[in-house]
C-alpha cells in the first residue's frame, strides 16, 4: 500500500504507520478517530481521467488506487457500486429544479449504500488474517457485513437493537451471521460491540472506529462526479445518523480536487430526522461537542443518540458551506411518496431523508432554482416495509366482481 502514507488522528494530528495502529489513535482511545492519508502525487501516476474513461470495472474497484487495500488483495465477487445517477426531471419539476439528479444506492447487493464501507471492511480483515468479522448496526450495516462477509467465507457477529426492523434481520439470518440482539440503543449494541472485539479475535467494521470504511464510502463521491463528466455538483444531500457516509464523501471529494479531477468542492448538507439530530444542534450553535441523546425516528437507520464520526461529519458541513436541517418523521414519509411516485425510486425511510431536506429548504426558499443538485439515496424500501405501508396506507379490498368493482371506482 505505496499509495497510503499513514494515519492521522482528526483530534490530535498525530500520525501513524498502518501497521502501528489498528483502529484509533492511543492518545485518545475509542475518539480518537484515524484518517488515511494519501500519496496524491504518486496515485496521479496511476489514476488518471483517461484510465477510468478505458476501465469497464464498473464497480468501487475502477478506483483501488484511492482505496486502502493491497493491489492482489482478493475482493469479494459481488458487484458494489456504481450505482444509477438518474436525472429526474418530472421529481425535479415539482420543486422547480430542473438540474435535480438522485444516485440510487440502494441498487447495491443488499440494498443500501454500506456495501462500499463493508467491501473495503471485508479486504481488510481478510489481508490481516482475522476468520471473523463483527459490526454494531441499526440494520443496514449490519446485513450489508453479513452478505459481504458470506461471500468471502468470513464469520460474522452482528449486534443490533432489539428495534431492528424485521427485514433487515432476516437479510442478517440468511447470510448465516450470528445475531446478537440487544435489549437497549444501537449506541448500546455499538458500545458492547466494541468490548467484544477487546476479548474475542474479532475484526472490528464498526463505523468511525476503523479508520478505513470510510473510504469505501467516498466512492459514491467519486463516482457521481464521474458520472456528471466530472462537473460537482453544487450540493449533495444525504441523511446522517452516525456521520460517517457524509465525512467519506466529504474525502472523496477532496480526493478529487487534490488530483484535479474537480475544481470546487459542493457544499454538503446533511439531513437527520428531527428525534435524533444530535449533529444539527452541534452545527446550529457552533459547537464540537454533541449532547447526547435517546433518539426516537422511524428513520432506524439514522436512529443515532450519539454520532461517532462527528468530527468529521461536522467539518464536512461546515468547511464546504454547507449546513445541517432535521426533518420530522411525517416529513421522510413525504418524501418516500414522493420519490416512488414521480422518480420509481423505493426508498427506506433514512434513505428518503436527504429528499426531504431537499425539500424542506426549497420550501424555505434557500435554494437556487439553477443549482444543479445530487441527493443520495442509501437504502431499499423493502428493507422496512411497514414504513412503506404506512406512507402510502391499505390497498383497497373488494368482492371478485364488475358490480363491486364499479361501486369502488
Amino acid at each position: 500500500m505505496d499509495q497510503i502514507l499513514g494515519l492521522k488522528c482528526v483530534l490530535c494530528g498525530a500520525e501513524y504507520e498502518p501497521d502501528e495502529v489498528l483502529y484509533v489513535c492511543p492518545r485518545h482511545g475509542d475518539e480518537g478517530i484515524l484518517d488515511v492519508v494519501y500519496d496524491y502525487d504518486l496515485i496521479g501516476t496511476r489514476l488518471t481521467k483517461e484510465e477510468l474513461a478505458d476501465n469497464h470495472d464498473y464497480s468501487i474497484w475502477r478506483y483501488a488506487p484511492l482505496l486502502p487495500v493491497e493491489e492482489d488483495s482478493p475482493r469479494p465477487p459481488l458487484q458494489i457500486g456504481w450505482t444509477p445517477l438518474y436525472h429526474v426531471e418530472r421529481l425535479g419539476e415539482k420543486l422547480g429544479l430542473p438540474h435535480l439528479y438522485l444516485k440510487d444506492d440502494g441498487r447495491n447487493p443488499t440494498a443500501s449504500f454500506k456495501d462500499r464501507a463493508s467491501a473495503v471492511g471485508v479486504v481488510k480483515a481478510l489481508e490481516l488474517g482475522y476468520k471473523t468479522i463483527t459490526c454494531a448496526s441499526t440494520g443496514n450495516a449490519a446485513s450489508s457485513l453479513a452478505g459481504l462477509a458470506a461471500s468471502v467465507g468470513l464469520n460474522s457477529v452482528i449486534f443490533v437493537p432489539e428495534r431492528a426492523p424485521q427485514a433487515k434481520v432476516a437479510q442478517l439470518l440468511i447470510f448465516g451471521a450470528r445475531v446478537i440482539m440487544i435489549r437497549g440503543t444501537y449506541d448500546q449494541a455499538f458500545d458492547l460491540c466494541l468490548e467484544a472485539t477487546r476479548e474475542y479475535p474479532w475484526y472490528s467494521r464498526n463505523t468511525a472506529y476503523n479508520p478505513y470504511l470510510s473510504e469505501g464510502k467516498k466512492t459514491a463521491a467519486l463516482e457521481l462526479c464521474e458520472q456528471l463528466d466530472w462537473q460537482a455538483p453544487d450540493r449533495i444531500f444525504v441523511s446522517v445518523g452516525d456521520g460517517c457516509i457524509i465525512g467519506g464523501l466529504w474525502k472523496g471529494l477532496k480526493d478529487l480536487l487534490a488530483l484535479g479531477f474537480i475544481d470546487r468542492l459542493p457544499r454538503l448538507v446533511g439531513v437527520q430526522a428531527e428525534g435524533s439530530a444530535p449533529l444539527v444542534r452541534a452545527w446550529e450553535e457552533g459547537s464540537e461537542e454533541i449532547v447526547p441523546l435517546v433518539p426516537d425516528t422511524l428513520a432506524d437507520s439514522i436512529s443515532v443518540g450519539q454520532p461517532r464520526d462527528r468530527v468529521k461529519a461536522l467539518r464536512a458541513v461546515r468547511e464546504t458551506g454547507g449546513q445541517y436541517v432535521a426533518v420530522s418523521d411525517e416529513e421522510i414519509l413525504e418524501a418516500m411518496r414522493l420519490l416512488g411516485r414521480e422518480a420509481a425510486v423505493f426508498a427506506e425511510p433514512a434513505g428518503a431523508a436527504g429528499f426531504a431536506g431537499l425539500a424542506k429548504l426549497v420550501a424555505r426558499g434557500e435554494i437556487d432554482p439553477e443549482e444543479r443538485i445530487v441527493v443520495l439515496v442509501t437504502g431499499n424500501g423493502l428493507k422496512d416495509v411497514d414504513s412503506a405501508i404506512r406512507a402510502t396506507g391499505q390497498p383497497e379490498l373488494t368482492e371478485p366482481s364488475m358490480a363491486a368493482l364499479r361501486r369502488l371506482i
